[in-house]
């Protein structure tokens, strides 16, 4: 039995390849911003990247917001590829984590992959748009799967998903309204912790998951 259970989670390995994309992604973007020429809204002649006043999405653009060419850029949009394809590789599977399957899921998979495929058109220029369909996307894959995580018992990655999506609004409405906007590239910065932090417990609880009902049918 034992033995059964080793093979089951080499298996199984393949449904902790996010955590990869996830670590890839923190890497190149730390490489990225240690690249970034300089400049911010803030400070536009600034050296280099700054945490309280860069947005993530600065590293991403053709021209650094002082006017050079953004040597960054080519980090940045390997970790934006990394990132997407983690959680493209999560989402695909994450309806495994929730028996039995039914349309909640189905509207889960299908907002969530869709948010995660228009994401990478952030690499593309038109910012503004890119983020408002992939937001009102993630937004309803967030709360379905918020719904199904709390069917389910999973009380902890539940509640991390609200706060998710509160403070994901509080983003948004800070940056249509201007309000706060001086604090946003930290609060944007605290955002992307929290998402990630709730995407790797899902992770996690999906392999776990798997496992535990490839033990039930052995």
């Amino acid at each position: 039995m034992k033995t059964r259970t080793n093979t089951s989670s080499h298996v199984h390995f393949y449904l902790l390849l996010p955590l990869f994309g996830i670590v890839f992604f923190v890497l190149f973007y730390i490489l990225s911003a240690l690249n970034y020429p300089g400049g911010s809204w803030y400070s536009p002649h600034q050296n280099g990247f700054s945490f309280w006043h860069n947005y993530l999405c600065d590293l991403l653009d053709v021209y650094a917001i002082n006017g050079e060419i953004n040597t960054a850029r080519i980090y940045a949009i390997i970790a934006l590829g990394f990132l997407c394809a983690g959680l493209f590789w999560l989402w695909m599977y994450l309806p495994r984590a929730f028996r039995p399957n039914g349309l909640n899921q189905k509207i889960m998979w299908i907002s969530g992959l869709a948010s995660i495929i228009t994401i990478l058109f952030l690499s593309l220029g038109d910012h503004d748009k890119v983020v408002r369909i992939a937001g009102i996307l993630g937004v309803i894959a967030f709360i379905t799967c918020s719904a199904e995580l709390f069917r389910t018992g999973k009380k902890f990655l539940f509640i991390l998903g609200i706060i998710c999506i509160l403070v994901f609004l509080f983003n948004y409405y800070s940056y249509e309204t201007g309000s706060f906007i001086p604090s946003l590239p930290v609060i944007q910065k605290f955002t992307f912790l929290l998402f990630i932090t709730w995407f790797i417990g899902l992770d996690i609880e999906l392999y776990r998951t798997v496992i535990g009902q490839n033990r039930l049918s052995t």
